[in-house]
């Protein structure tokens, strides 16, 4: 199942997408006599959706997704975990090996933005970078679970852009400031679950910029792989409910380039992750004085 959370003339809902027709919170409710909440969160991790899920194929889909605007499916998770050097492909262009445990980076949630919005950029900042990342949502509070406990407790998988301001992150020495603006982690365009993905380590990754294709890889280059991540994460802190991690970026970004070409004004970048979808965001820098 794909779901995303929808806006139309100011008004938020969600709903389950189809190609490219939705079934709105408010059809669902219509269709199955079941009133589903009207918080995205609760509806997904408090029974609701397990409720009606398999109702879904007898579903219309009565309106096209062009309607709406798609924002973040989470909207405000309790944490944004990002994985530093976890493909051994990047790992290897910068010339470092993988660490062996999770190397992380929080983002807050005011990062977050959907596909097709901007991504703002202070013009103080002069070397933007790329990161696409396959991000996984959380569906059950857990701690200090093994790796087979951990497949469980994914609900579903989704495409986010870890944007990355690298003259902020070298002049900190750490990477939290330049990953920390807001819009710097467009996510989307939707939820797909957990039983749709039946190998999360074999999804092609690609990113283009106004075109141009500048990472192509697969998850199968992950080095720390995912059910090991979350059990691990797990024993450092209590993952919950809608709690995203985002699981680290393959080769192709501009950090420690000679020749980098960093993100400039108006840049188109379209990040795709095999059944997943297509993540979309125009930049857009601006005057902060």
């Amino acid at each position: 199942m794909k779901i995303a959370r929808l806006f139309h003339e100011n008004s938020e809902t969600y709903g389950f997408v189809k190609g490219d027709k939705v079934a709105t919170k408010d059809e669902i409710t219509y269709q199955t006599g079941v009133p589903i909440p009207q918080s995205i969160k609760d509806f997904l991790f408090d029974g609701w959706y397990d409720e009606i899920k398999e109702q879904s194929d007898a579903l219309p889909y009565g309106e096209n997704i062009s309607k709406f605007k798609l924002s973040s499916p989470i909207p405000n998770p309790n944490k944004i975990i990002c994985l530093a050097y976890n493909y051994v492909d990047h790992a290897k262009e910068q010339n470092l090996l993988p660490p062996e445990e999770p190397a992380i980076v929080l983002k807050p949630r005011t990062t977050l933005t959907g596909t097709e919005s901007d991504i703002v950029c202070p013009d103080f900042v002069t070397q933007l970078d790329y990161e696409v990342e396959l991000a996984l949502i959380i569906g059950k509070n857990c701690k200090n679970i093994n790796e087979e406990q951990a497949k469980e407790a994914i609900f579903g998988y989704m495409i986010l852009n870890d944007v990355s301001a690298r003259d902020i992150q070298f002049k900190d020495k750490q990477f939290t400031r330049g990953k920390s603006f807001d819009t710097f982690a467009p996510s989307g365009p939707w939820i797909t679950t957990a039983d749709e993905i039946k190998d999360p380590q074999n999804l092609k990754l690609t990113t283009k910029i106004n075109g141009d294709i500048r990472q192509n890889s697969s998850t199968n280059n992950m080095f720390i792989k995912i059910p090991e991540i979350v059990s691990k994460l797990s024993k450092v802190m209590t993952l919950e409910k809608g709690d995203i991690i985002s699981t680290g970026t393959p080769a192709g970004v501009m950090l420690n380039k000679p020749n980098a070409v960093f993100l400039k004004n108006g840049d188109k970048i379209e990040m795709e992750i095999e059944k997943l979808g297509i993540l979309k965001n125009t930049i857009r820098f601006v005057n902060e004085n």
